[in-house]
This record gives structure tokens, sequence and C-alpha cells, in this order.
């Protein structure tokens, strides 16, 4: 599974590596909302938290569900304005600015995301003059709880009340807690950029793309950008350009904006060194099948604490050779076990480094 995006024809100029304090604002308040995705944010949390205005408190847990599980595009609006050529704003106001150039139609249908409701990656039915759709919304939403069915009949009445809510709300966050963070994080993402856009120059979008995350590539003939995720999508820069937005507080978030008709973006995490290399998506489907056999998992709790041979390993299980060397080819495979040579005996141990990125139940559950 993956994302790709079609740039045949896409022009070097037209490939901008560029911040945006909007869009770290939602990775900043996805990291308020989530602090277990960020255990290195935890601390700077904390304190938000501690100062923070309870009704500006209220407000976030009213509309959390367009950055928690979901980082809406309304975070991105300069993807959206006609063209599909505009940048970033340098300021939370000039980023508002772009968000009102989205139409109503554009503002209901990301702020919907979270319903599922629309057909993101290719053309829809125009949500706001088609009744079935928007019952249809209201539908999804209550499966997601009050709050949320509150949100979408406002919006789908009244578009243009929901968008003010949402800008004063940003506007709110800014001067409660956000413009400090900025101010700490700007310089560091635009430095980033910097490095970003003059590697692009000198060596190509391949060099680029690999610097900004291994998980990120581009086709040999240089026009499919693939990115590997747990997920599905394809959109196109056309006539447009593409955008790669640095993200501080994202990490390991690698996002993909592949929304029908908006600018594509890849919103990327910095500065991050557990993010060197990450496991494909296919790399990640080995290691889990390869755990999920109970014969397996007992020879990962011997092979956590010490190096066995397949013959050791055969007595302690009470199993063949052949059949302990096959369950240990699996493991091999998915790259969860080193080996080494000690005269004519071949060692086997289990990699804890890959085990514990795994999680620490498991490796926990191995080594209690």
């Amino acid at each position: 599974m993956s994302v790709h995006i079609d740039i045949a024809g896409l022009r070097t100029e037209k490939i901008a590596f560029v911040p945006s304090p909007l869009a770290e604002l939602c990775m900043a308040l996805h990291a308020l909302s989530e602090p277990g995705h960020h255990p290195g944010l935890q601390a700077w949390a904390t304190g938000v938290t501690a100062r923070l205005d309870p009704h500006l408190a209220d407000r976030m847990c009213e509309a959390d569900f367009l950055w928690r599980t979901t980082l809406s595009d309304l975070f991105l609006p300069f993807a959206g304005v006609p063209g599909r050529s505009a940048l970033p704003g340098g300021t939370i106001a000039e980023d508002l600015s772009l968000l009102d150039k989205l139409t109503d139609e554009q503002f209901v249908d990301a702020a919907l995301e979270f319903t599922c409701v629309s057909s993101y990656g290719s053309p829809g039915p125009v949500l706001l003059d088609d009744p079935e759709q928007r019952r249809r919304a209201v539908e999804l939403a209550a499966s997601r709880g009050p709050q949320q069915v509150r949100f979408t009949e406002r919006l789908l009445s009244d578009p243009p009340r929901i968008r003010a809510w949402f800008r004063q709300f940003v506007e709110d966050c800014e001067e409660a807690f956000f413009s400090q963070t900025w101010a700490r994080l700007g310089h560091q993402l635009a430095a980033d950029a910097r490095h970003k856009t003059d590697l692009l120059r000198r060596k190509g979008l391949a060099e680029a793309l690999a610097a900004v995350s291994p998980a990120a590539g581009v086709d040999e003939s240089g026009t499919r950008i693939t990115v590997d995720k747990l997920g599905e999508g394809r959109t196109r820069t056309g006539d447009g350009g593409l955008l790669l937005i640095p993200t501080s507080m994202g990490w390991p978030h690698l996002s993909v904006l592949h929304r029908h008709g908006w600018q594509p973006v890849l919103h990327y995490p910095v500065n991050s060194p557990e993010l060197a290399s990450p496991p494909s998506v296919e790399q990640l489907a080995l290691r889990m099948t390869a755990l999920s056999h109970p014969v397996r998992m007992r020879l990962c709790r011997h092979l956590a604490r010490s190096a066995y041979t397949t013959g050791e390993l055969a007595q302690i299980h009470g199993m063949s050779a052949p059949e302990i060397s096959r369950h240990l080819g699996v493991l091999k495979k998915a790259g969860l076990l080193t080996t080494r040579r000690r005269g004519r005996y071949v060692l086997h141990q289990l990699d804890v480094t890959v085990a514990a990125r795994l999680g620490s139940d498991f490796l926990e559950g191995i080594l209690r």
C-alpha cells in the first residue's frame, strides 16, 4: 500500500520546500490531544496544558476530531487555492487569509473529512447541494459522538459561521501558546527548507526526497513519487505545483495531502534520528506475521536473552532441527534476527533494537 503522486511534466521551479505556521499548529494540537504519539513532546504538552485557559481547553475538545485522528486539510488551505500554485504564508494571519480564499464547498468538504463522507481522491457530489449527502454526513458523524453531530449540523447549515469559529480558535491558540512555540521552531524549519531546496537544485528531486524520508522516492522515469504508507491514494500535480512542508512537532507522522483538485502536499518530519531507517510497510507486515506464531514467540523469548544454535533451540523446544530452521528463516526474513558464526556453528539472536521499535509491550513480554 502506498500513495502515488503523478509528477509528469512538473518543472523544478514548481517544487517548493517551505514551512507553514498553520500546518505546524495542527501538529501542535495533535501532540496535545495524543501525547502518546509524541513522547519527546510530553514535557511541552504538560506545560501548555497547565497554562491553558479553561475556555480554550473546552473549545479544543469541541473540535479535536479535526486534528486527533485525522489531520484536517483545513490546516493546509494554500493547497486548495485556485491555480494550485499558492505557497504557505509566513505567519498565521497570512495562512488564514489563504483559508478565506477557499469556497464554502471546499471548506465544508475538508472539515468533514473525519466522517469519510467525501470522495477524497476523486470528484464527488457537491455536498452542500445534495440532501442525501448531507443526511449521510450527519449519519456518519453520529457514529463518532454528539459533538461531531453538532459540529456537522452547524457546518452544513452555516459554513461562514464555522469558518469564523475556526479562524478565531486558531488566533486564540496562537496568542495562548503557539506564538512562543513558532518563534522557537520557525527558524529551524526555514533552515531545513533552505537545505532541501539547495539539495533539489544541485542533485535533483530523487536526492531531495531521500533526505525527506526513506519512505518517499521517485521512480526511474522521474514521473511518479511513491510514499510508503499504510493507506492507498493517488493524485497528480498536473499544471500545478508540489509542496513539501517540514514539521518539527510531527514525528513520526509523514502525511500526504492527495485531495482531488488540490495541490499535492508532503508534510514531513525533521530532526528525528529515529526516522533514519524506518521499516517499509512490507517489512512491518513481515515482522507482525512472523511474531503471530506461538512457536516463534517462544523462540524470541530465548533469543532475546542469548545467542543459540539451531540444534540447541530444537532440544529446548522439543522439535526437530528442520522445523526450528524454518521458523528461524521466517524471523530472519523479517529482519528480527542477527546471526554470527562460531567455528562450524551458526548462532542466532534477536535484534532487541528492532524488537523494541515494534512496541514495549512485546519486548517486556518476552523478557518477563
